[in-house]
């Protein structure tokens, strides 16, 4: 069987020994791409025109200047490369002095559009390094230079931009819940790469939206990492939450009562489980998270509180650790049974803020260790500041006023009792 050959180029190839992937020129493209530069002028020249206040020659009482030529300059957009010459012009001062005018579309220094920076900095924060940008723009940056060094000073204004919100005042932010959680990430500190705990406060204000309000990078999870935490954020105005939810790390929960004694505390109920089925036998787990889900599922506080003493008179005489184990939260798992239903599913566990560190965690990997700790700060901050994570409004999130409305009880009386009488029961 003879095999026919063809000389036939497809519109999508692969470049031999190199595995690169060829296209076709696109004549639209190189069409629009030779209209830039017509474009831009013409929309720079009506601009000068304006602040002129007069056309080209004309003779008018009103005129606030005169042209002044032009000059050349480059300008990178989204379509690549264009010279461009851009129109200059000087305005009336005060005391017969001149000044020189300046675009405000297109800014001084500028070598490249605003599209052409979101783009290179979206890739940097998608995980793209600094070779493989340049290779992924080339096909519409043609020939416009797009070096390391380039890259640097975008990611530093991100830094810019960070340093900015870590200091802005938070009295303008009502909250009404206060998510408190870490997120653990591999970073070089003096010379060695460690990992690292990001202690991360995340609000829900009046309106159901959610805001990040703190990102610290701490040596540990200490009481005196958390309360340097929370007293940062009181110190910039934060009003004190009607909420709190937080994981059981002892030195966080010792944090929030020297600095809020007395607040409302929902402990995660998903970390719970897992203490729970840390102290309990294989075998015993599927029985240990039914009778679990029994109490933070239940319709109403009156069945969780029921439940929450089947689940002690069932287990303390099965598996001890465990019974201590649900003791030791105390009433804080059944805190999100005093707000609106609607709300408990968002306050039963850590998972909003969960759901950032699965982020953090999916971007970070893809680097073996960020350079430093203003780095890696930068980037999660970055990673929602350009949208790559969007925070939506919580469900129920109407039902808020009602949250607000919410009285004060540091405790369920039946449920303490039940938990003090079987405190007295499990043995030492």
């Amino acid at each position: 069987m003879r095999i026919k050959h063809t000389n036939n180029r497809s519109a999508k190839q692969e470049e031999p020994c190199t595995g690169r992937l060829l296209f076709e020129e696109d004549p639209l493209t190189e069409a629009i791409r030779g209209e830039i530069r017509r474009v831009v002028e013409t929309i720079l020249r009506e601009e000068l025109q304006i602040a002129l206040g007069a056309k080209a020659y004309e003779r008018i009482a009103q005129r606030c200047g005169y042209r002044n030529g032009s000059e050349e300059r480059q300008l990178t957009t989204s379509l690549g490369k264009t010279t461009l010459a851009v129109p200059r012009g000087r305005l009336f001062g005060s005391q017969g002095k001149s000044r020189e005018w300046h675009s405000s579309l297109l800014p001084r220094y500028a070598r490249r559009a605003k599209a052409v920076d979101e783009a290179i900095l979206g890739l940097y924060l998608g995980g793209v390094n600094t070779r493989r940008i340049k290779v992924a723009l080339k096909p519409l940056l043609r020939d416009a230079p797009l070096s390391k060094s380039t890259i640097s000073r975008l990611v530093s204004r991100l830094k810019e931009s960070f340093e900015r919100w870590q200091s802005r005042s938070l009295q303008e932010e009502p909250l009404v819940y206060l998510y408190l959680d870490a997120v653990s990430v591999k970073v070089r500190v003096a010379g060695r790469v460690s990992s690292l705990p990001v202690l991360v406060a995340l609000g829900v204000r009046e309106t159901g939206e959610k805001v990040l309000l703190e990102l610290a990078l701490r040596g540990g999870e200490s009481k005196e990492a958390w309360r340097g935490v929370l007293e940062g954020l009181v110190s910039r105005g934060l009003p004190t939450p009607r909420l709190i939810i937080a994981d059981g790390h002892p030195g966080l929960r010792a944090a929030i009562e020297e600095l809020w004694s007395g607040i409302d505390v929902q402990r995660c109920t998903v970390h719970k489980l897992r203490n729970l089925l840390a102290h309990a036998p294989r075998h015993a787990h599927d029985a240990v998270r039914e009778d679990f889900h029994a109490i933070v599922y239940a319709d109403s506080l009156a069945e969780a509180q029921a439940a929450y003493q089947r689940f002690i008179r069932k287990w303390q005489k099965r598996c001890v650790g465990v019974v201590k184990s649900l003791l030791e939260a105390n009433e804080e798992i059944l805190t999100f049974y005093r707000y609106p239903p609607s709300h408990w599913k968002c306050l039963r566990t850590t998972n909003i803020i969960e759901r950032l560190h699965e982020e953090f965690r999916r971007r970070v990997k893809t680097q073996a260790a960020l350079p430093s700790e203003g780095a890696v700060l930068v980037l999660l901050y970055s990673l929602i500041a350009s949208g790559q994570i969007r925070l939506r409004r919580i469900d129920g999130w109407r039902d808020l006023p009602r949250a607000m409305a919410t009285p004060v009880v540091l405790a369920c009386p039946g449920t303490w009792q039940a938990t003090e009488i079987a405190m007295q029961m499990v043995p030492a």
